[in-house]
């Protein structure tokens, strides 16, 4: 595993469970508002060392009876040749995995789950099927989010989608196109876009035109609410 950074400690990251975060190196999107920005770069082109796994593995087992998950996020973990094994190595030894994904490989998704080696996971949904070209950047099958998504509503033991809400990638028509895409998912969260981090584009962060109101986001969320079981704005 390439791993570009870890948090020992979080209350937040993995729903009713104490847990660590350990953050994969490499991305195949390029969303201009992403929060992560050093974790974007493959791992060789990465300035800097990588987190040692064998350091984790053994404050993991220091960290029994503490912790009770861990939490693979990125970056986008799903890139990692060596993922299951190391998802393997964690259940062994009695934790609960969340993984954070942006859905581009359902394979790797349904490998996990069908051996159970997930026991949640958040998906990214970025924008609706027609806009991606907007966030990845290379040519992508596009049937692959699809299939992410059905893979999690279908056999997820527990999971959510998640948009960071921003313009142009959202708008009340995309989001209308991102609740036929999910329709009826369990939960869905709406994400305010900060601009109160380091952002893969600086510029994106400087247009007030990109960034919507509190109460633009819940007149999103009233969208959403038709296709979702529940939704949150965070």
């Amino acid at each position: 595993m390439h791993i570009g950074g870890f948090q020992k400690n979080s209350l937040i990251d993995f729903p009713g469970t104490i847990a660590c975060v350990v953050f994969t190196q490499g991305c195949n999107f390029i969303c201009p508002y992403c929060h992560n920005p050093d974790l974007v770069v493959s791992p060789s082109k990465k300035t800097g060392d990588l987190y040692d796994e064998k350091e984790i593995f053994q404050f993991l087992e220091k960290r029994k009876g503490f912790l009770e998950g861990v939490v693979i996020t990125g970056g986008e973990p799903t890139l990692q040749t060596d993922l299951t094994l190391f998802c393997e190595k964690i259940k062994q030894m009695g934790y609960r995995v969340k993984l954070d994904s942006n859905g581009t490989r359902p394979e790797t998704v349904a490998k996990l789950l069908n051996n159970q080696l997930v026991d949640f996971i958040s998906m990214d949904i970025k924008t609706s099927i027609e806009n991606y070209n907007f966030v990845i950047s290379r040519k992508f099958d596009t049937d692959k989010i699809v299939k992410s998504i059905q893979l999690l509503i279908e056999k997820a033991p527990a999971y959510e989608f998640r948009t960071t809400c921003s313009r142009p990638f959202v708008n009340q028509e995309i989001m209308r196109d991102i609740g036929e895409m999910i329709k009826g998912a369990s939960k869905y969260i709406l994400q305010k876009c900060s601009r109160k981090i380091v952002a893969l584009d600086p510029e994106f962060l400087k247009s007030d035109d990109n960034f919507f109101s509190d109460k633009q986001m819940f007149e999103l969320k009233n969208i959403i609410d038709e296709y979702v079981v529940s939704s949150v704005v965070r």
